[in-house]
């Protein structure tokens, strides 16, 4: 997997506007938390499409950044956590041990 990390707000904007032409993936990761680290190792082991980038935001150090994506999505702040987005809106989201990345192309081509 190759990471794109996410650290700013500006960052934000594009991530909302490349998704009218392809998907983009937001993986929200704790540092801290095992099963956090245990669904990264677990993303790590699989080679994203070249077509869809995978933003990786280190919520511990982007704090700020984190509450803006789950306010902007609309969605509940979760840890580990990962979005899918399309055309400006989250369209998938999944925490915890539920984060399987043949679930998350599964959805990239059902959309």
């Amino acid at each position: 997997m190759e990471w794109k990390s996410l650290n700013d707000f500006q960052q934000l904007n594009e991530i909302i506007e490349q998704s009218h032409n392809a998907p983009q993936v937001i993986f929200k990761h704790s540092t801290r938390c095992s099963i956090s680290h245990m669904a990264k190792s677990r993303l790590d082991k699989h080679e994203a499409p070249q077509a869809i980038p995978f933003y990786y935001l280190d919520l511990l150090q982007f704090r700020s950044l984190s509450n803006k994506v789950a306010e902007v999505f609309e969605i509940a702040h979760e840890s580990p956590q990962i979005l899918l987005i399309r055309n400006g809106v989250c369209i998938y989201d999944e925490s915890h041990n539920g984060i399987d990345f043949s679930d998350i192309m599964e959805q990239v081509h059902r959309n």
